[in-house]
């Protein structure tokens, strides 16, 4: 029991990373109906900056993660206006194609500039983050603690952006009829702007968590969990935001627990099985729903 409760503790911390990286996916589809790859390189880039706010600088967790998602809102917003922008109304192979190039653009850039090697966070910060709280066998570390409350934090802010706010109103506008919400006065471009503005933040914010989490950063590390996230993403209803949490904290659960019941060689291949499952079973996802389109 006691490796049960600590395997779902463990689950929640991951699953609340994959949730906001899969955010960012889930929103930018719903407004433009893009896949944006380079978004889990927008996620890399939070943590090196992370990485450096607290070598180089000297900063604390908090500061460091607050300036790694301000600055991925700007490289998200400028990744928007200078890739996606001018293919507004291209092909759709066309942008998804852009956006891998962008990917690899962001990737190889960042091993030209800091190298290929592996980098770790200063030890004063990872021996802090990892003392907790230890209940009989069952061990919460504070930087479990963080994460969650953190992405709670994110998610109930991001809620409110979007259902009681102005911009917030007319992302949902713009996901539903783009040409309607222009006549109606909004502005689309700013709209899809701050969508990815949004989204990078979260992507910065995911960054630093992770890189503090498994203690090890390098250029290639947005991949592998940008692939899981996006699978999150699929499984909850891509372009709906509570589908992206579900859909998250879903695929962290059983990853963890596949992990921890001794098959860790094995967890990719089921996380990317779920994803052919839900493709064959419910293509729309969880909480999406199948449209008919008249031809």
């Amino acid at each position: 029991m006691d490796q049960f409760v600590q395997q779902i503790i463990n689950g929640i911390s991951l699953g609340s990373i994959y949730a906001l990286i899969a955010l960012g996916y889930t929103m930018v589809y719903g407004i433009i109906k893009l896949i944006n790859f380079a978004h889990c390189d927008v996620y890399m880039l939070g943590a090196y900056i992370g990485y450096f706010c607290m070598t180089i600088l000297h900063l604390d967790v908090i500061p460091s993660l607050l300036i790694a998602m301000m600055l991925c809102t700007v490289v998200g917003v400028l990744i928007e206006k200078i890739a996606y922008k001018p293919l507004r109304n291209a092909t759709r192979i066309a942008v998804l194609i852009t956006a891998i190039g962008v990917s690899l653009f962001l990737e190889y850039g960042t091993m030209y500039f800091v190298s290929a090697q592996v980098r770790t966070f200063p030890p004063r910060i990872v021996k802090s983050m990892s003392a907790g709280i230890k209940l009989g066998n069952i061990n919460v570390t504070y930087m479990q603690l963080m994460i969650v409350g953190v992405t709670v934090l994110l998610m109930v802010l991001l809620q409110f952006t979007v259902k009681k706010t102005r911009i917030g109103k007319a992302m949902r506008a713009v996901s539903l009829d783009v040409d309607a919400a222009e006549l109606m006065g909004i502005n689309v471009d700013t709209t899809i702007s701050f969508t990815f503005a949004l989204g990078s933040a979260l992507a910065g914010a995911a960054g630093v968590l992770v890189g503090l989490y498994y203690n090890s950063i390098n250029p290639l590390m947005g991949m592998l969990p940008g692939l899981k996230a996006f699978v999150a993403a699929v499984f909850g209803g891509i372009g709906i935001i509570p589908g992206a949490m579900i859909g998250g904290y879903f695929i962290g659960m059983v990853e963890t627990f596949v992990s921890g019941y001794g098959y860790s060689m094995y967890r990719d291949a089921v996380v990317f099985a779920i994803l052919i499952l839900i493709l064959i079973i419910k293509p729309a996802g969880l909480l999406g729903r199948n449209v008919r389109e008249k031809v």
